[in-house]
């Protein structure tokens, strides 16, 4: 890539995970300073995406709404201005976990049984078996994502998850290990376990630099057999293009006790500091975090967009 290409690093956004936004923006901007590039810091608080002069490609580190719904998408395309990974229309589809989900199951891709509750008029009640897990389909970071294992704690976590909009997507609740998988350009890189210290994978076991609480453990490659390991992989992968996702995703998989493993989303925005969960699973597979930026930005300058 030509390092003499001016970038800037879109960082923050108006949605809930500004905070998360701002660390993988800003380690983005240290990597690629590292490597050579004309790079510098474009901070977004509100719903439009301002392109300093001269700019020639957005790296693209806001998670959630606005930078993975594909609204800062569409606005960079209207400009003319390339910007890294996921297209309009992919990021919008990924983004949302009921379409997703449809899109999922039409391709065989295998993912727990589920049932969207329809809250515009009051909140309802499932009608799946307990346990199950309540979540608001088009946010992330897992924003009012509730494991509900008696019935006395589900109207709340209901109410929770349809603060964030009117569907609310309940799932059925898969035991067994938590695991995400990231793709680059085609490539899928080795299994992470995720094993949180207590509970699940929730804002604060995710992020205990923000929340000074909760922590987790993470293992890669996962240890798991090569039959297994392949199952995940070949889930995942199917996943990404059964969404149509380009560049690079990070796909999130459990996996039961029996080895089956069941898709919950795709994330085409994933956290990007160097301790995130992507660089782990590149960083196995021989690519230092700088390697990995840079090869994020090269395939997204050579991937056609719909302007």
């Amino acid at each position: 890539m030509n390092k003499e290409i001016k970038i800037a690093v879109a960082m923050g956004g108006p949605g809930s995970e500004h905070d998360v936004s701002m660390a993988t923006g800003q380690a983005v901007l240290k990597a690629l300073l590292g490597e050579g590039c004309d790079a510098e810091a474009l901070e977004i608080n509100t719903s439009e995406v301002i392109v300093p002069e001269g700019v020639e490609l957005v790296f693209n580190t806001i998670h959630g709404t606005f930078g993975e719904d594909g609204v800062l998408q569409k606005q960079l395309e209207a400009k003319g201005v390339a910007y890294t990974g996921a297209g309009s229309a992919s990021s919008l589809l990924a983004f949302d976990k009921v379409a997703s989900k449809e899109r999922f199951i039409e391709a065989g891709v295998p993912t727990p049984a589920s049932e969207t509750v329809d809250c515009s008029a009051g909140v309802q009640m499932p009608k799946m078996d307990l346990p199950y897990v309540v979540k608001p389909p088009r946010e992330g970071s897992s924003v009012g994502v509730h494991i509900v294992r008696e019935e006395e704690e589900a109207r709340a976590a209901i109410e929770d998850a349809a603060k964030y909009g009117d569907e609310v997507l309940v799932e059925q609740f898969v035991e067994g290990k938590e695991l995400t998988v990231g793709i680059v350009d085609g490539e899928v890189f080795p299994v992470v376990h995720i094993a949180p210290r207590s509970g699940f994978y929730d804002m604060s076991n995710k992020y205990p630099w923000m929340t000074g609480e909760g922590g987790t453990d993470y293992y890669c490659p996962a240890e798991l057999d090569e039959e297994t390991t392949q199952r995940v992989q070949d889930a995942a992968l199917a996943a990404h293009r059964a969404l149509g996702v380009e560049v690079y995703s990070r796909v999130d998989v459990l996996l039961d006790a029996d080895g089956n493993p069941f898709v919950l989303e795709a994330n085409t925005i994933p956290g990007m500091t160097e301790s995130s969960l992507l660089p782990k699973a590149a960083k196995e597979a021989g690519y230092s975090f700088g390697n990995l930026c840079m090869k994020i930005a090269e395939v997204s300058l050579q991937t056609p967009r719909n302007v």
